[in-house]
């Protein structure tokens, strides 16, 4: 009897011991099998991420899109594009080109000392305004404060041309103009804070959704591109009809060499 029970107590025992360890086969093939799942998950989900990183990074950024957008112009502007910007009295018998950049410090220091003396000149009829925006400074730097700045000062423009000219004025002051080398004017929010200074573009609705739109990004585009066919090398340049002014660095110099101008 002793010996029956033994035997038959060490068949259960190899019973349940087979038991057991079919009970943890399964249970590690399952693992194994969830183990296999997940890292195709992972996988699949890294390829996806990928993937999608690399579209990213290939979708046009916006002023990509702006290029092939439709061409607005602002207000008060003339010519193919309406890229030929000329503020002043129609009678005014000679025109003063200037040609700018946003970003360009030179440009902040001439307009400091000239801006005012030229919105004075304009307004008496003195001479006619030719402006010429360039965008230069972002290919050499990096950013899209200049093509920005342009776009902005478009928005102004359709508001009218003292607004442009007030506008253009307070971007180049000291408190409001950045390094070259720093992007401040890429950020519409900048533009916008400035404009405040401006009491025909303060609390202005329009003026404002056109910038934070980017209504005249592609009319930026293409008045840049009037600047860089135009053989100009740098900013700021001007030019009495046609023919180049050396930079003055006062306002006296400035008053002379217009009047040299004017007369030649």
């Amino acid at each position: 009897m002793s010996n029956r029970n033994s035997k038959a107590n060490k068949d259960a025992a190899r019973e349940r011991l087979r038991a057991e360890r079919e009970r943890q086969a399964k249970k590690e093939k399952v693992r194994r099998q969830v183990i296999v799942a997940g890292s195709v998950v992972a996988v699949l989900a890294l390829a996806g991420g990928i993937g999608v990183a690399v579209m990213k990074a290939n979708e046009p950024s916006g002023w990509d899109k702006a290029a092939d957008a439709k061409l607005v112009a602002p207000k008060n502007t003339e010519g193919t594009d309406g890229t030929t910007v000329v503020l002043g009295k129609k009678d005014a018998k000679k025109t003063l080109e200037l040609y700018e950049d946003g970003r360009c410090p030179v440009c902040a220091q001439f307009e400091q000392v000239a801006g005012a003396q030229i919105k004075k000149d304009v307004d008496e009829g003195k001479y006619k305004l030719k402006y010429i925006g360039a965008t230069f400074l972002d290919r050499s730097f990096g950013g899209e404060g200049s093509k920005n700045a342009l776009s902005a000062l478009g928005a102004a423009l359709n508001v009218s041309p003292d607004a442009f000219l007030e506008f253009k004025a307070a971007m180049y002051t000291k408190e409001n103009h950045p390094e070259e080398t720093d992007d401040k004017f890429g950020d519409d929010a900048v533009l916008l804070k400035i404009a405040d200074q401006v009491p025909a573009l303060k609390g202005n609705a329009e003026f404002k959704k056109n910038v934070t739109d980017g209504t005249f990004d592609r009319w930026a585009l293409e008045m840049s591109k009037v600047f860089d066919k135009s053989g100009v090398q740098g900013t700021p340049t001007l030019k009495m009809d046609g023919k180049k002014i050396e930079t003055p660095q006062t306002l006296d110099a400035y008053n002379q060499a217009l009047d040299k101008a004017l007369k030649g």
